[in-house]
C-alpha cells in the first residue's frame, strides 16, 4: 500500500470519488466512448465482412477459466429428434480435440499461451506436431500462440503476421485433407472454421478485405458443417454461440445491414450468451476464448459491468502475466470503484513494462499511468506524482498513436487544471490547447478549454 495512505484520510469508498474536476463517472463515459469507438469500428469492419458472406467471429484470442463468473446452467440433455447427428453414430477415432489424454498433456500448454509463456507452450505443441504431423491441431495451436503475440498491441504490431498466417494456412491444409477423406469429420470442420476465422480477422485488421471476405465466408461454411456434431464436445458450441449472438446484435445496431442478414440463419442473442457460458464452464481449448468474448459482450454490448467484472477479475488473476487481461481488469476496477485493486494492478503493469515482459507495452502503460495519476491526485493528494503519471500517460499515448481522446484527453485536461491551480499559465495553456483540439465540441472539457483559452489566450 502506498505510504501516504497511512497518514492521509481515505476518501469514502463509493463507486466514484467525489471531486470538483472531471468526475470519475464523466471520465468513464468519455473513455468508454473513445474505447467503444475504436472497438466498434474494428468490430464493424469485421461484421460488415460477415454480412458480405462471412462470419469470422469464431475465436479471437484472449482467455481464461475459473468460476468467478456465475455458474452456467448444466448442458441440457438434447432430445434425439433435435440433433443433426447422434453422437453414437460418429466415429471419433483419431480426433485429438476430444482425446482426454491429449487434453491432460496440453493443459499446461494452453495456460502458458494465455499467460504469455510462449516458448513453453510452443515446445509442447511442436512435440505434438512430431507425433501427429498430419493433424491440424498442433499448427492451429502454434498459430493461436502467435495470435496472442499480436493481440496485446491492438493489432498494431505486424512482425508476427507471416508466421501466424503460415500456421493457420498449414492447419487449413491438414484439416482439408482430413475433411476430403471423410466429410463427416466434424473435427476437421472445426479446425477449418477456426483457422479461416482467425485468418479472416487479421486480414480485416490489415484492411485486406478481399482475403478477409473469402476466408470468413469459408469459416461460416465449415461452422455450419461442424454444427451437425451438436453435443460431441463443448468446443463445437463456441462458433455457434458467437454466430447466435452477433447475427442478432448486428441487426439491432446497424439497421442498414438488416437486409443482408436475411441471407443468414436466424440467430438468438440469449441462446448465444447461454452457449458462451456453457463453453466457458465446460470447454477445454475454447473455454478461455469464450470467457474473453463473454467479458467483452457483457461490458460493451450488454452494458452490464457488474457481470463482466468477475470474469475480468478471474482472467487477470488466473493469467497474471497477460497484459491484455491486466489492463482490462484495471479499467473494470477503476470503473467499479475497486481502487485498491486498480492501483495494485496498475503498478504491476508499469513494473512489467519496465522489465520488458512480453505483451506489456505502451497501450497497457497508457491505462496504468492514467489510473495512478488519478489516484495520486484524488486519493493521496500527491500532486507531484499525479503530474508525473499523467505525463507518462501522454507519452504512452503518443508512442502508440492513440491521441484521439480518452486517456490522452483527460490526462491533458487534469494537467491543465493542476497548472491553473499552481498559477503556471504557460503550462495550462499548453494542455488546454490539446484539450480544445481533441475533445468533442459538445463536451464539458472542450467548453472549459475554450473558455479558459479565450480568457487567457496570451498567457
Amino acid at each position: 500500500m502506498h505510504k501516504q495512505e497511512e497518514v492521509r484520510p481515505k476518501l469514502r469508498q463509493t463507486p466514484y470519488f467525489s471531486r470538483p474536476i472531471s468526475s470519475t463517472s464523466q471520465f468513464v463515459l468519455e473513455e468508454q466512448r473513445f474505447g467503444a469507438a475504436l472497438y466498434s469500428h474494428s468490430m464493424l469492419r469485421s461484421l460488415f465482412c460477415v454480412c458480405l458472406g462471412l462470419l469470422m467471429l469464431p475465436f479471437l484470442g484472449r482467455a481464461q477459466t475459473l468460476d468467478t463468473i456465475r455458474t452456467p446452467p448444466p448442458m441440457k440433455t438434447v432430445a434425439l429428434d433435435s440433433v443433426g447427428v447422434m453422437p453414437s453414430a460418429i466415429d471419433t477415432k483419431g480426433w485429438l480435440l476430444v482425446d482426454k489424454d491429449i487434453q491432460t498433456e496440453l493443459d499446461g500448454a494452453v495456460d502458458n499461451i494465455y499467460n504469455f509463456k510462449f516458448d513453453k507452450a510452443e515446445k509442447q505443441f511442436r512435440s505434438l506436431r512430431r507425433r501427429y504431423p498430419n493433424h491440424p491441431m498442433s499448427y492451429f495451436m502454434l498459430g493461436l500462440s502467435t495470435w496472442w503475440k499480436i493481440r496485446p498491441t491492438n493489432f498494431q504490431s505486424t512482425q508476427y503476421d507471416k508466421p501466424f498466417f503460415a500456421y493457420m494456412d498449414t492447419a487449413v491444409t491438414k484439416a482439408q485433407a482430413l475433411y476430403d477423406a471423410d466429410n463427416h469429420n466434424y473435427e476437421a470442420s472445426f479446425f477449418l472454421s477456426a483457422s479461416y476465422g482467425f485468418s479472416a480477422r487479421l486480414h480485416g485488421e490489415r484492411h485486406d478485405w478481399r482475403k478477409a471476405t473469402v476466408d470468413a465466408r469459408r469459416s461460416l461454411n465449415y461452422l455450419k458443417k461442424s454444427q451437425e456434431a451438436n453435443d460431441l464436445s463443448p468446443e463445437f458450441q463456441f462458433g455457434q454461440a458467437l454466430f447466435n449472438y452477433y447475427s442478432v446484435w448486428i441487426g439491432e445496431n446497424y439497421t442498414l445491414l438488416k437486409p443482408v442478414l436475411l441471407f443468414f440463419p436466424k440467430g438468438d442473442k440469449k441462446l448465444g450468451l447461454q452457449q458462451l457460458r456453457s463453453v466457458a464452464a465446460n470447454g477445454f481449448y475454447t473455454a478461455t476464448e469464450a470467457r474473453v468474448f463473454l467479458m467483452g459482450i457483457l461490458k460493451n454490448e450488454e452494458n452490464n459491468a457488474e457481470e463482466a467484472m468477475p470474469v475480468a477479475k478471474y482472467l487477470a488473476n488466473r493469467f497474471p502475466d497477460n497484459g491484455y487481461f491486466q489492463r482490462f481488469y484495471a479499467f473494470m476496477a477503476y470503473d467499479q470503484g475497486e481502487f485498491t485493486d486498480c492501483e495494485r494492478v496498475s503498478r504491476q503493469i508499469l513494473d512489467k513494462i519496465n522489465k520488458g515482459m512480453p505483451g506489456y507495452e505502451g497501450i497497457s502503460g497508457r491505462y496504468a499511468s492514467y489510473f495512478l495519476g488519478y489516484l495520486m491526485q484524488n486519493r493521496y493528494r500527491d500532486i507531484a506524482k499525479a503530474k508525473d503519471y499523467y505525463q507518462r500517460c501522454i507519452v504512452f499515448s503518443e508512442s502508440t498513436g492513440e491521441t484521439a481522446g480518452g486517456f490522452y484527453l483527460f490526462a491533458n485536461a487534469n494537467l491543465a487544471r493542476i497548472a491553473v491551480k499552481e498559477k503556471d499559465l504557460t503550462a495550462a495553456k499548453r494542455y488546454y490547447v490539446v484539450v480544445a483540439d481533441k475533445a468533442d465540441h459538445k463536451s464539458e472539457q472542450y467548453k472549459e478549454a475554450k473558455m479558459w483559452l479565450k480568457k487567457n489566450g496570451k498567457a
